[in-house]
């Protein structure tokens, strides 16, 4: 996704992605950790659409507009604490 498109997404939206890709970014190096992924170019660009994701937040949040922070995990109900 180019970057002129995220900057028309809102911020909440934005840092749901920006979680989401996070997560699968995870699945992604385990996966590769076992040797099982083969899509090293999907890897890659998704790494680097969270970056893009990352920076646009980053403008948003220096421009003055409300960036929510990120929600808190809950587990079966609960939040988690840090």
């Amino acid at each position: 996704m180019k970057a002129e498109k995220m900057r028309g997404i809102d911020a909440a939206d934005l840092q749901r992605q920006t979680l989401e890709s996070k997560e699968q970014l995870f699945r992604f190096r385990f996966q590769m950790g076992m040797g099982q992924l083969e899509g090293l170019k999907k890897y890659r660009n998704l790494k680097k659409d969270r970056a893009r994701m990352l920076t646009v937040l980053r403008e948003k949040e220096a421009s003055g507009e409300t960036v929510p922070a990120p929600a808190a995990k809950t587990v079966a109900g609960k939040k988690k604490k840090k």
